[in-house]
């Protein structure tokens, strides 16, 4: 467990070891905000138990009060159920995936707490704290949101930012940590255009961090705006395809 920004009245902790075995690293995330708690991309189904005691370490349990869903992928929702069967919890998701989740086995009698983003985003109030959901569509899903937290000044950036492989929490050499991003955004980011958009979104926001979902977070204004830049003049997806498809 990690924080990454506290102070009297707010927190912000990251768990950056819960998965394990084949399964991708992912972080997970929770802001606490005048003791109310909201949990980011919870996870899978082996990660649910060791989130929710992680939880309990952070805040007492009946404080969480929303769950954010920044995509449809199983790393991020596949505990949905059991987040919502032992909580009160509200949680969010785009729109466009409402009618997926059900496939990963939600309940009947909670899915009606799983309240659609729409594509525009939306704030939800955390305490008393305007956390906005920001949109990044195609970044890398077709209905993505990022999450902006105006005390800690945090962008949580979902997939974007991600690194494979790095074996440290917190980017201290941007250059020599730009091999463990290259591969995933050049493969998982499908075209230049969808950067330069967002490229565009984050110049309007007031950021001291930008905490992926898999990997090493960049914790200062510095390396967040040599990211930036890095993104700025990527080429990606079809950027770099052909064509047409090979047919084997």
């Amino acid at each position: 467990m990690l924080t990454i920004f506290e102070n009297a009245e707010h927190k912000n902790v990251m768990f950056s070891d819960l998965t394990s075995g084949h399964m991708v690293q992912a972080n997970q995330h929770i802001i606490v905000h005048n003791d109310e708690a909201m949990v980011l991309d919870p996870g899978g189904h082996k990660v649910y138990s060791k989130l929710f005691s992680g939880l309990s370490d952070v805040t007492p349990s009946k404080n969480l009060k929303h769950i954010f869903f920044s995509h449809q992928d199983p790393d991020i929702i596949a505990s949905a159920n059991a987040w919502l069967m032992i909580s009160k919890a509200d949680a969010y998701l785009s729109e466009l995936w409402m009618r997926f989740i059900p496939h990963f086995g939600v309940d009947e009698f909670v899915i009606s707490r799983i309240h659609p983003i729409p594509d525009e985003g939306m704030i939800i109030e955390l305490g008393g704290a305007p956390i906005k959901v920001i949109p990044a569509h195609f970044l890398h899903s077709s209905g993505n949101f990022q999450l902006y937290d105006p005390v800690a000044k945090i962008l949580y950036s979902g997939d974007l930012g991600a690194s494979i492989g790095a074996d440290y929490d917190v980017v201290k050499d941007f250059d020599e940590h730009i091999k463990f991003m290259e591969g995933f955004h050049k493969r998982y980011i499908p075209c230049k255009r969808a950067l330069d958009m967002w490229v565009n979104t984050a110049a309007k926001l007031d950021i001291d961090m930008i905490v992926p979902q898999h990997g090493a977070i960049l914790d200062t204004p510095k390396m967040s705006s040599l990211f930036i830049d890095w993104i700025s003049n990527l080429s990606c997806g079809l950027d770099l395809m052909g064509d047409s498809f090979p047919i084997p």
